[in-house]
């Protein structure tokens, strides 16, 4: 199959000759816009970003040099614009169309496969069909102003202000107005958001106040022949202070999400207010006029504008990172403060650490010694399948309840902890830059050496607990329970033999999800305030009593998500070799603590004779598959939290510098306390903390 090479851009020459020839009569018909669209495709670069400037001196010059070329140009430019209304692009282009997150996704991606085909009689269909790149603003802004002005003189385009009657620009653009302005004070209104800012809740609502003064202001432009509003008028400056305080009623809303948090259905209520009060930001001043000459540039600047929005409104990337940033930030916070107690300040929690992370191995060697058994049951693979995940959720469940640690359930959790401290770091002003990265790197090491604490803990406690086991049951039932799956315990170890390191990225990202769930269920308890509806719930304290009932609330408050998270951390890791199975992929989980204990039960299995090669890989495999546990579910904490707080990621150099100079200068601090390290706390501790530590050494 042959494919036609691509079409020659025409030249500026060639297009005037081809369609506005003084020989050819040209007739505007009223779906002709393939002729602008190829003019305009005349000056598209083919790469915006690498260019300066988009110099249009070629088309000023010939139309100056033929009179009959601009009157055509102008001609068929002011047809193909007449009475085409734009609206729809100032008051729904780029702006949510729905609270439902998911459903305005899908909208998206569907209309940049099938883009929607408004009627001809609009503004819309004109620049769907030349402006259909999301680049085009990009080029269209670095064409220079004042080439854009002469061009604006030589084809004689009126201003949007010539008339404020129906079906002009400027009854187009009071409409646009006065349709956000109706949504918004819609929206606004709406229980879910007012519950969000209960001080405002006796005040007069400046969503209401501001819907009455622009009537006053759009009937004063409608009775009036100037069409256009004074820099001085005081109905304009009353209107800024209310639009004013409109954006500060929605930005109170958002901070107040961190003590009652928040929905995506409501996240993206707030954030469709936000949008469109952004976007009265930008057209309520021009209706502002100081001089004459501002008519022209402010109709000049509508035409961007509605460019830029129409080629913005199809933008999937845009919406996902609006939508989710401020969830993000909630599930990173409530990540973070979990996060800051896997963080140990000196000997004595460095030791207890390892203390609490004997006991998650302890648990740990039991599971796997549960999961053998349970390997092998005659059963489907979903059967298999609900069997581990049960097995693994309810082991996760007790290591939580019993306050012991699950090491690489750490690294999701102190990754948002220590951004946040970065973030603190940052905000101090009069901070030296390198002292805010060396005080992030001291901190570092603490959060490094309480990682290694926790690693060694599960790993050498579950080696020799998991022989144990095995051993117990072998001289109780005299069943070796290990005989048959030795090789494969120790054999799927080894990072050369087996694909073991990508077994621990899934691994490492389903430690990520469980620590997103925590967060996303804790978010949600707080926004829908579990905790008060347990604690205040009729029956429950006329059965359990007032004082049991409020002891419920609080095992609730501090538990629940967290359970939530390892019953889900257990069914992801249940269940992913069934779902390889289902899917025909070599899909399995590695977790360094679950490495451990399947060493001591494949080495009792196989009666220890195993070969040097053997072991040593299945050993260094162990350290392997930790070190991915840690790393992807680090990372993705990371880029995570990040992104949530606005920190660029042109940081990490930075902090990487900061890192390996204090490694240098202090490697010992990376895994063991000291009594300096004693003193280091979080940046947002403050003073006093750091006073009262000093005092007690």
């Amino acid at each position: 199959m042959k494919f036609r090479k691509p079409k020659p851009k025409m030249t500026l020459q060639e297009f005037f000759k081809l369609n506005f020839d003084e020989n050819n009569l040209w007739e505007y018909k009223s779906d002709e816009v393939d002729m602008l669209a190829e003019l305009v495709d005349i000056f598209r670069p083919a790469n915006p970003d690498v260019v300066l400037t988009v110099d249009i001196t070629e088309l000023l010059v010939m139309l100056e040099e033929n009179e009959h070329y601009c009157q055509s140009l102008s001609v068929y430019l002011k047809e193909i614009f007449k009475h085409k209304k734009f609206s729809k692009i100032l008051t729904d282009a780029g702006i949510l169309s729905d609270t439902d997150f998911f459903y305005e996704v899908r909208h998206r991606l569907f209309a940049k496969l099938i883009p929607e085909q408004p009627e001809k009689n609009t503004l819309e269909y004109v620049l769907n069909q030349v402006f259909f790149l999301k680049t085009d603003p990009q080029w269209i802004n670095k064409i220079p102003a004042e080439q854009v002005d002469m061009l604006f003189t030589q084809l004689n385009f009126y201003s949007v202000y010539v008339s404020s009657r129906a079906k002009t620009p400027l009854a187009e653009l009071l409409f646009s107005i006065e349709v956000l302005m109706h949504r918004i004070a819609g929206r606004a209104l709406e229980s879910e958001v007012t519950k969000m800012v209960p001080e405002y809740e006796n005040l007069e609502s400046p969503f209401l106040a501001i819907q009455k003064e622009f009537a006053l202001i759009s009937d004063k432009l409608l009775e009036e022949r100037k069409n256009y509003i004074l820099p001085k008028d005081l109905g304009y400056k009353q209107l800024m202070i209310l639009h004013r305080q409109c954006v500060e009623y929605v930005e109170h809303a958002f901070r107040n999400s961190n003590k009652y948090g928040i929905s995506l259905r409501l996240n993206q209520n707030l954030l469709r207010i936000r949008q469109q009060l952004q976007r009265l930001r930008t057209l309520l001043p021009l209706l502002v006029l100081n001089e004459p000459e501002d008519a022209r540039r402010n109709t000049i600047d509508l035409a961007y504008y509605l460019i830029e929005y129409n080629c913005d409104k199809n933008n999937v990337r845009k919406l996902i990172n609006e939508s989710t940033q401020l969830i993000s930030y909630e599930i990173t916070q409530h990540t973070a403060n979990t996060g800051e107690s896997y963080i140990t300040k000196d000997t004595r929690e460095y030791f207890r650490m390892f203390r609490t992370a004997a006991g998650g191995g302890i648990i740990v060697a039991v599971l796997c010694i549960l999961k053998v058994f349970l390997s092998k049951v005659e059963t489907s693979a979903f059967g298999h399948a609900l069997l581990y995940s049960l097995n693994y959720s309810l082991g996760f469940i007790a290591i939580y309840v019993l306050g012991f640690t699950l090491a690489t359930k750490q690294p999701a959790m102190t990754a948002p902890a220590l951004v946040r401290a970065l973030e603190a770091g940052r905000r101090e002003k009069n901070m030296p830059e390198q002292d805010k990265y060396k005080t992030f790197a001291e901190f570092f090491a603490r959060v490094f050496r309480s990682q290694f604490i926790a690693f060694l803990g599960n790993v050498v406690v579950a080696f020799p607990v998991a022989l144990l086991g095995i051993w117990l049951i072998d001289i109780t039932f005299n069943y070796n329970l290990a005989l048959t799956k030795w090789f494969s315990l120790i054999n799927n170890l080894s990072p050369v033999h087996s694909p073991a390191i990508f077994h621990a990225g899934i691994a490492g990202i389903f430690l990520f999800l469980s620590g997103i769930i925590a967060g996303s269920v804790a978010n949600r308890d707080k926004h829908q305030h579990m905790y008060y509806r347990i604690q205040e719930h009729p029956w429950l304290k006329m059965t359990l009593g007032r004082v049991r009932t409020q002891k419920l609330a609080h095992i609730y408050e501090k538990k629940w998500a967290g359970i939530i998270s390892n019953f889900w951390f257990g069914v992801f890791m249940g269940s992913t070799a069934s779902i390889g199975i289902f899917l025909g992929l070599d899909l399995d989980i590695r977790h360094i603590t679950f490495a451990s204990g399947n060493l001591a039960l494949g080495l009792y299995g196989a009666n220890y004779n195993v070969s040097n090669e053997m072991i040593f890989w299945g050993v260094f495999g162990i350290g392997i598959i930790g070190l991915v546990n840690f790393l992807v579910s680090f990372g993705l904490s990371v880029m995570l939290a990040f992104r949530s707080r606005n920190i660029p990621f042109s940081e990490l150099g930075n902090i990487n510098a900061a890192i390996w100079k204090h490694f240098k200068r202090k490697p010992a601090s990376f895994f063991f306390p000291s009594l300096r390290s004693n003193r280091t706390l979080l940046p947002e501790a403050g003073a006093k903390n750091n006073k009262a530590l000093s005092q007690k050494q």
